[in-house]
């Protein structure tokens, strides 16, 4: 049974100590009620109503979310709270979809979906993420620890700036930009070939070409949407497979080792009822054999890029069969009517080289405590540092190298 937690007009001057100050509350809240809900499933059919309006990022669609939710949230037993406002009449304005994480006597709230979530915003009413300035959104989110209580800060990090070019309120409150941007295209519904022209050099083009016939020699190809269970089953295999690979080659812990990953894969991937799916699962094979695979995550008409990997023991793997089956899927999408295709945060070679955007993100350190105020500093001067790495290609190639010094001779994760 879900815990809910009103808030009316009347009660929601509390103020947590050592919160940042508030202006006059009067002027600042353009809403009316709060409620606080431990089940998702008890928000679904207003959180889709929202969803259909609201400016809201593929990773906090209520098919996303809850696919996470049960299966991941469950199993690492995350405390997920959803914080819900509404107008006088009840309607929701806005939903944010938090986790719980108590680390070193801490006790904060960040967006749900960590590391696999490229985006972490909140869904919002566009007219009322317009309206709501810097004090408003730091009242919204006083009043949000204070109905869940016992918070001493909000960690929000790689929040987009904007969305579908309405300012995201509350990357008004962030402390700086995030360590690395998200990269994205925009397509122009049914001409393919002229959003990658667009973007891509013709040097990239010719190269693209060359590695696509050295791919052609390998024998007959075929991109594979997963949609039945036995396909998506198939292709989730040969994803994790693929993945496993290259984590041990590198080294590092899996982050789709843990068998609550497989299952929330199957879930997003399975539509509800007659809904899609929030995520759509991609092969390359040859002979039948998947060479590459693409995952991602779709809402309205944006195509997420959340991970992809290749077969590295394969023989096609020297012609780059993951930007083969990547320029494959941005042109489906382009047929399909998408206007944008991102492909995730972080620096690679192959986004640049297709994408001429980006997302400009920022991190959010709100303290409500003062051992709050300390930790948010903490992770401010954390992800600071990790920006200025990231920024100087000598930091940064310093970085790897201390990296993989501190890697050699550790025995692979399954060993320790």
């Amino acid at each position: 049974m879900s815990a809910l937690v009103e808030q009316s007009r009347s009660a929601a001057t509390h103020r947590l100590a050592d919160a940042p100050p508030i202006r006059d509350e009067a002027v600042a809240r353009s809403w009316a009620s709060l409620s606080v809900v431990e089940d998702i499933a008890a928000l679904a059919g207003e959180w889709r109503a929202l969803e259909e309006r609201a400016l809201v990022t593929p990773y906090q669609a209520h098919g996303w979310v809850r696919a996470f939710a049960e299966t991941v949230g469950r199993a690492e037993r995350m405390v997920l709270r959803h914080a819900v406002l509404r107008d006088a009449a009840g309607a929701a304005l806005a939903i944010l979809p938090l986790v719980i994480t108590r680390r070193n006597g801490i006790r904060f709230a960040e967006f749900i979906g960590g590391k696999h979530a490229n985006y972490h915003m909140g869904l919002y009413d566009p007219a009322f993420a317009a309206g709501l300035d810097a004090a408003g959104a730091r009242l919204m989110l006083a009043e949000i620890g204070a109905a869940i209580g016992g918070l001493d800060a909000f960690i929000f990090v790689n929040q987009p700036t904007q969305w579908q070019g309405v300012p995201n309120p509350l990357a008004q409150l962030a402390g700086g930009p995030s360590p690395s941007g998200a990269y994205k295209l925009a397509l122009a519904p049914g001409d393919a070939e002229g959003s990658l022209r667009r973007s891509m050099s013709s040097h990239a083009h010719k190269k693209l070409k060359n590695k696509r016939n050295r791919f052609i020699a390998h024998g007959p190809s075929e991109m594979v949407r997963a949609r039945t269970p036995e396909e998506i089953a198939r292709v989730i295999d040969a994803f994790l497979r693929q993945k496993a690979a290259r984590f041990a080659m590198m080294g590092i812990a899996d982050p789709f080792a843990p068998p609550a990953m497989r299952r929330f894969l199957e879930r997003g991937a399975a539509p509800e009822g007659d809904r899609p799916p929030a995520l759509e699962l991609y092969s390359l094979d040859v002979a039948g054999q998947s060479v590459a695979t693409y995952v991602g995550a779709v809402q309205g008409d944006r195509f997420s890029g959340m991970a992809t990997s290749f077969d590295m023991e394969s023989e096609v793997a020297k012609t780059s069969p993951g930007e083969i089956l990547l320029i494959d899927l941005i042109k489906l999408k382009c047929r399909e009517g998408f206007t944008v295709f991102d492909l995730g945060v972080g620096e690679a070679r192959y986004k640049t080289t297709i994408c001429d955007e980006r997302d400009d993100l920022v991190d959010t350190f709100l303290p409500l405590t003062a051992k709050g105020r300390a930790f948010a500093l903490f992770s401010r001067a954390k992800r600071e540092m990790k920006r200025r790495i990231k920024a100087s290609p000598v930091a940064l190639k310093l970085a790897h190298r201390v990296s993989g010094w501190l890697r050699r001779g550790r025995k692979p994760a399954a060993e320790e």
